[in-house]
This record gives C-alpha cells, structure tokens and sequence, in this order.
C-alpha cells in the first residue's frame, strides 16, 4: 500500500509560520508519528510552493499510488486547475485543513476542492493528516 502526502505553498514553514493557528510541529514530526503507525505502509512525501508541481503529482499518483492526502493550502480556496485535477484522479483523494476553515477569514471559508475529494477533514490541527491516513486505509 502506498499513499501520496502533499502539501501545498507555505506549508514546508510548518511549526514556525503561525503557530497560534498551525502549531508548533513541523511536517518532520507529523510523517514521523505517520510512519511509526503504520509502519507497514509507504508512505511519499511532496510538497511545492508552485501549482503546477502539485497537479503534475496528483496525475500521476493515478498509476502510482493507492490514495492520496492533499493539503493545498492556498489553492484550495483559487485553483480550479488544481480541482480539475483532483476531480479527474482514479485514487481517493482526502483533503486536509489543519485550522477551520470555516472560521477564517472570508475568502478562506470555500474550498474549491471539498466537492471533488472522497473525504475532507477541517480544523482538527495536524492531526488531520493520521486521520486522513486512517480514512484512506478503511476505505480503500
């Protein structure tokens, strides 16, 4: 079994940008405490400040991977293509929003990508990525 954990822009900052809102682990850590787990899982690790990056792993997991965890920071809230791409992909995709979204500021609240993934986890802080993680393998 092999999942895809992306991360989108600003999230290679985690546990130093924002704390208050983030916290205070790095996605080290998370992986880490991901791994030791399941530690019969392969786990790949992605993360890019740039759109097209995280488009070009999503197509691709369709013949590499078993499901994928996505957290598209920013571009969860602009990126159309980057929908498109998660609406087109044969694996389940599970979106994941370490703060709630649904909290913040206005331009925050709407995911464009909450209608095209299998499953979404919203303001459960990182540890929405082991449940994203535990989603993926009860449901695939």
């Amino acid at each position: 079994m092999t999942i895809l954990i992306v991360n989108g822009p600003n999230l290679n900052r985690l546990g130093l940008r924002k704390p208050e809102i983030y916290g205070t682990k790095t996605m080290a850590q998370i992986l880490l405490e991901i791994q030791q787990k399941w530690p019969d899982v392969h786990f790949i690790y992605r993360q890019s400040n740039h759109e097209g990056d995280l488009i070009d792993w999503i197509q691709e997991a369709n013949d590499q991977q078993h499901g994928i965890v996505l957290n598209a920071g920013g571009y969860s809230h602009t990126s159309v293509a980057l929908r498109d791409a998660v609406e087109e992909c044969k694996v389940p995709v599970v979106e994941v929003h370490i703060s709630d979204i649904t909290q913040r500021e206005a331009f925050r609240r709407v995911s464009l990508l909450t209608g095209v993934c299998a499953h979404s986890i919203i303001g459960h802080g990182t540890d929405g990525y082991s449940e994203a993680v535990e989603w993926l393998l009860n449901n695939i």
